[in-house]
């Protein structure tokens, strides 16, 4: 099946993906189906859906007069097969050349990157063009296939049990519906967007979902710990230790890395380094199941993080002086004023503390490159603006009608 969906992919340069999965209580996210919708000029509509299941068991074999066994019953859209490889379809989605559809896709994408083992490419994520026609940055599917194609969904399935077997045939229609209308849905977003020359910002914006990970870092972790600027050198040491520590217990239970031990828990360890057992009774919000099971384990990691070289101090928060209160409000208004006239939702295009560094880094005289408002399709729409505001080549003002006015100087 899943070689059929990629050809038609491949031929057609287009498919709509969607995925169902189950987060809760786990390392990482289960992945517990894909539905995929390619073009099919025999299929209803033009669309084929297929929901392919990776924990479905194998369908049974049957023997027909033909000869050779085959799997009995042929799938339909509101059923399931197992998908024994995957990597036919991989292939499809990694392709620059095939347009992979989403809907806030981010989670999805890293996702099936991790359990695919596959880059995807090209992909236009229809929550985020929609930011980009004045639905707002956080529109979701059922309301954007209302307002754009006019067609209702039923359903409320999203919250079921997907990791659990047989699915239901209501699990199933609402999974395979979560499809059949993306690449409807993406065509029509693309072509109002190409009316309103909005789609190379578009599928701009929607590069970054090729990165999109669920992989844990632990050194990435470590730097998001909270009160990490309270430890001392010697303790960021054991800090970087325990996290490098739970990630893999918590890997191999595939639990989550808070339920092997708690954030605050793991500060408190680092800070006091207690070297008993008695001294791990004393730590407060440690779980019992960690310090009975594995409190040997615990104390050599303790041990090991005396011994290796400290990471560096985060670094201090950016400060802010209360001259440039004034001038981030008066970015803000450019924002807004250039999101409602030209229909881009004002969340994609900056927030209060991105333009809070953006003045901060140009009253000192530095580019603000760093800030994403200052470059690529943002830069285009205000970025450039926002830039001569702050260097007092641009002005705002109102009108006699209330209205913004924004001038040259």
């Amino acid at each position: 099946m899943t070689a059929e969906l990629a050809r038609r992919a491949i031929a057609h340069g287009r498919l709509a993906i969607d995925t169902e999965f189950v987060s809760e209580r786990r390392y990482q996210a289960l992945l517990c189906l894909a539905q995929v919708a390619v073009p099919d000029p025999d299929a209803p509509e033009g669309v084929r859906t297929e929901v392919i299941d990776p924990l479905a068991e194998p369908a049974p074999l049957t023997r027909t007069a033909a000869g050779p066994a085959s799997q009995a019953g042929a799938p339909d859209p509101a059923s399931s097969a197992p998908d024994p490889d995957p990597a036919r379809l991989a292939r499809a989605l990694a392709d620059p050349a095939v347009e992979v559809v989403v809907h806030a896709g981010r989670q999805d994408v890293a996702i099936l990157r991790r359990s695919w083992r596959t880059e995807i490419t090209n992909i236009f994520d229809t929550q985020v063009a929609a930011g980009f026609l004045g639905f707002g940055n956080q529109e979701g599917y059922e309301s954007l296939v209302r307002r754009v194609l006019g067609v209702r969904l039923e359903g409320n399935e999203g919250f079921t049990r997907w990791d659990r077997r047989p699915l239901t045939p209501r699990q199933l229609e609402y999974a395979a519906d979560d499809a059949r209308l993306l690449l409807e849905l993406g065509s029509e977003l693309e072509r109002r967007l190409e009316e309103r020359g909005r789609l190379a910002w578009a599928r701009e914006e929607c590069q970054s979902l090729e990165e999109a990970s669920d992989e844990r870092d632990p050194e990435r972790v470590y730097e998001r710990l909270p009160r990490l600027g309270r430890l001392n050198e010697a303790a960021r040491g054991v800090a970087l230790e325990l996290v490098s520590w739970r990630e893999r217990i918590a890997r191999a239970m595939d639990r989550p890395a808070g339920y092997v031990l708690p954030d605050r828990a793991l500060i408190e360890l680092a800070r006091r380094t207690p070297r008993d057992h008695e001294g791990l009774e004393s730590i407060r919000g440690l779980p019992p199941h960690t310090m009975h099971r594995r409190g040997d384990e615990l104390l050599a990691a303790i041990a090991r993080g005396r011994e290796r070289p400290a990471p560096p101090p985060p670094p201090e928060p950016p400060g802010r002086e209360p001259a440039d209160a004034p001038l981030v409000s008066l970015a803000q208004a450019l924002v807004r004023h250039r999101s409602i006239e030209s229909g881009v939702a004002v969340e994609l295009i900056a927030t209060q503390s991105e333009l809070a560094v953006l003045v901060s880094s140009l009253r000192r005289g530095r580019a603000g490159d760093q800030v994403r408002v200052g470059r690529g399709w943002r830069r285009e729409l205000v970025g450039e603006e926002l830039r001569e505001l702050v260097g007092g080549r641009r002005s705002l003002s109102v009108d006699s009608g209330g209205r913004l006015q924004v001038t040259s100087r």
